[in-house]
């Protein structure tokens, strides 16, 4: 890749010229690093910009395919760069295996604090520097959001975005834009309708993120209870970049709700947990299906305050005892212990990283030899009932021209105190 003056140290994870095999020294140490300008690259071969000029397409030779990402390395969600470090770890170890198709797999991955200018610049820059085949996932609702209109006019797929916003399944405007997961509008219906299953009456209380995020579970919510019981919602929002919601959370316990949904990010989630553990409010509490993870969440909210609550699931988490002696699971941990030997094997986030690596990896393995960025697009719109990997039984991938909402499939779980559990209704 070309020097850029403005970025300090790059570090290369598997660099020119060395054995397959990554060398997990680099990567700790890059791991334990990240600033604004860090990138992580996964690379065996030319840099960048030589790689493009002799490829057939853009960030295609006959020795690589680069990808590239944005990543909450730093800011209010850098809890969730575990799925990103996730991924950076299974592409290496591809490349250990060969790669897809006889070409390594290079990934650029740089930080984007989870602001929207950061991660325009740094797409843009991937785009008209890096030169990449495609945009892999990207995290975020409002960072998918702030480059999609660019990344369609230039023709780069933005592919499996870790972003669950229902405006990225919107082919007939963004076609060039796809998510992998359930949206935040199904999810929010899913609560919703749970809720009108459950408690035929009641005060309902939701503090949500003042963004599209936020919004679109609100909205979702709002479908799922119905016109009969719209009426009852008390909403209290807030801005991502507040340090603390408990003032919030006051203001909403006053009446005592018999229902709160949290609907934020694992810091502020874990936030809105513990202070209603401490003013000893006893909701039925929902949380975004994203504050699953036993070190992110639930150890911050405290494991006594976090028991009984409530989300939406769709992969297997390794926490829960059903998937003991799962093959798919037992496969990853094997893998987990080998390549990302300092991962907490009960953080699903960690698992979950696979599962957006390995759909790229099928979409990149049915383009066949024909790796251009048309072709990529038209592989990730003819996914048909593929496994999501280390999902739940149920949870399968679809996708069409007009389908650009792979998986659909939700689960209610409850935290037991020990691991999360499904619930039966």
């Amino acid at each position: 890749m070309a020097k850029d003056k403005n970025l300090s140290s790059p570090r290369s994870i598997a660099s020119a010229g060395k054995a397959q095999t990554g060398s997990w020294t680099a990567m700790k140490g890059c791991w334990g690093g990240f600033s604004v300008g860090l990138f992580v690259v996964l690379s065996l071969g030319m840099s960048g910009k030589l790689a493009a000029q002799e490829a057939n397409s853009p960030g295609v030779s006959d020795g690589e395919i680069i990808i590239g990402q944005t990543a909450p390395y730093s800011g209010p969600a850098s809890a969730f760069a575990r799925i990103h470090k996730s991924e950076i770890a299974y592409f290496e170890y591809l490349n250990s295996k060969g790669g897809i198709s006889g070409r390594k797999i290079r990934l650029l991955s740089y930080d984007d604090g989870l602001s929207p200018p950061k991660a325009f610049e740094q797409v843009r820059r991937l785009v008209e520097q890096d030169e990449v085949a495609v945009v892999f996932s990207l995290l975020g609702t409002a960072v998918n959001i702030s480059v999609r209109k660019y990344l369609n006019s230039k023709k780069v797929p933005q592919l499996f975005s870790a972003a669950q916003s229902s405006s990225l399944a919107d082919p007939e405007h963004f076609p060039y834009t796809m998510g992998l997961l359930p949206t935040l509008r199904s999810e929010g219906r899913f609560y919703g309708e749970d809720i009108v299953k459950t408690k035929s009456d009641g005060k309902i209380s939701v503090i949500y993120q003042n963004d599209d995020f936020g919004k679109d579970l609100l909205a979702g919510l709002r479908e799922g209870l119905g016109s009969g019981r719209e009426s009852q919602i008390r909403a209290q929002s807030f801005e991502v970049t507040e340090p603390t919601i408990e003032s919030q959370i006051v203001t909403l316990a006053a009446s005592r709700p018999d229902i709160l949904l949290v609907f934020a990010y694992p810091k502020h989630a874990a936030q809105a947990i513990r202070k209603v553990h401490e003013m000893g409010w006893k909701p039925t509490i929902y949380v975004f299906s994203g504050n699953g993870s036993l070190t992110s969440f639930i150890k911050p909210a405290g494991i006594e305050a976090s028991t009984g609550i409530l989300r939406a699931a769709f992969f297997k988490d390794p926490t829960d005892p059903r998937w003991k002696d799962d093959p798919e699971m037992n496969e990853w941990r094997e893998y987990a212990r080998q390549h990302t030997p300092d991962a907490d094997l009960s953080d699903y986030l960690n698992s979950s990283g696979i599962a957006f690596a390995k759909v790229l990896e099928q979409v990149l393995r049915q383009c066949g030899n024909n790796l251009s960025r048309e072709n990529i697009l038209k592989q990730a719109q003819s996914l048909h009932d593929f496994p999501l990997p280390l999902g739940l039984p149920g949870a399968v991938v679809n996708t069409s021209a007009t389908n650009y909402e792979p998986v659909k499939f939700l689960e209610l779980a409850r935290f037991d105190g020990t691991s999360w559990e499904p619930v039966k209704r």
